[in-house]
């Protein structure tokens, strides 16, 4: 038999999972643009959700701490996912696996220090954080 057969041999099962995807993707495309509604109108193209009507604008302005505190959640949803999997494998890491989940928390923590020292979580804007501080004293 010759290396191409053998890899066609080893392989056709996943070419038949190919082809029968392939072929489900087409079958629910072509029903869908048989069997859909071909009516355009105004009250089409307006978004309805909830029995709800849209009342305003959808074009909201967002600060950029919005999308700093999301990045900020990202990152340590990450953290927590990699200390998870480092939790479930602790006694195969041994000591060294401790030392390097420690490094990597430290690097992490380093990092949360860092963006608290140049206020990246601070909220109020500087003239409100100074008068807050006056009504303080």
């Amino acid at each position: 038999m010759t290396p191409s057969a053998g890899f066609l041999a080893h392989n056709w099962g996943f070419a038949i999972f190919l082809l029968g995807v392939a072929g489900l993707c087409a079958f629910m495309l072509l029903l869908s643009s048989i069997l859909g509604s071909k009516a355009w109108g105004r009250a089409k193209n307006e978004p309805f959700e909830s029995g709800m009507l849209p009342v305003g604008s959808a074009r909201l302005r967002l600060s950029a701490k919005f999308y700093l505190v999301a990045m900020l959640f990202v990152i340590f949803d990450i953290e927590a996912l990699f200390l998870f999997a480092w939790s479930v494998s602790v006694r195969e890491s041994g000591w060294a696996g401790f030392a390097e989940a420690f490094i990597f928390i430290a690097i992490l923590l380093a990092g949360l220090v860092y963006l608290w020292r140049v206020g990246a979580l601070d909220w109020a804007p500087e003239g409100r954080r100074k008068r807050q501080a006056k009504l303080k004293q």
